[in-house]
């Protein structure tokens, strides 16, 4: 379900609709979230031959940024971690990108209302 956003021209969503618009989001963000994390987990566990429990630890902390906490000893351990830390530069940049979505475009639209009713007020002068 993608959530269409109102046009300029088309008046600003109702709060409940935003709020709608806002838990999606954080949904969505809260998935990708999810499955990034299962995604290192697993990798870790397979390529880095490391436990379940320090697989989870290591993919969570280079996850949020913090950086690795095991040393890898096997070079598949060291490409792995290497590209999932790309990868999780990419999703952090995303997600923010998702979760700001729906306040951004509600102050873009705000600000294009204004504008619309300013210039409408102009023109019947």
């Amino acid at each position: 379900m993608i959530t269409r956003l109102e046009r300029k021209n088309k008046p600003l969503a109702s709060i409940p609709r935003f709020l709608l618009r806002v838990v999606w989001n954080f949904s969505l963000a809260i998935f990708i979230t999810l499955f990034s994390l299962l995604l290192g987990t697993v990798g870790f566990w397979y390529f880095a031959e490391s436990s379940g429990i320090d697989s989870l630890h290591n993919a969570s902390m280079i996850l949020s940024g913090m950086g690795p906490v095991i040393e890898f000893k096997t070079q598949s351990g060291k490409l792995f971690s290497t590209f999932y830390a790309l990868y999780c530069g990419i999703v952090y940049l995303t997600l923010m990108g998702i979760m700001l979505a729906p306040f951004y475009h509600r102050m873009l639209h705000h600000f294009h209302l204004e504008e619309d009713t300013r210039g409408n007020q102009n023109a019947h002068k």
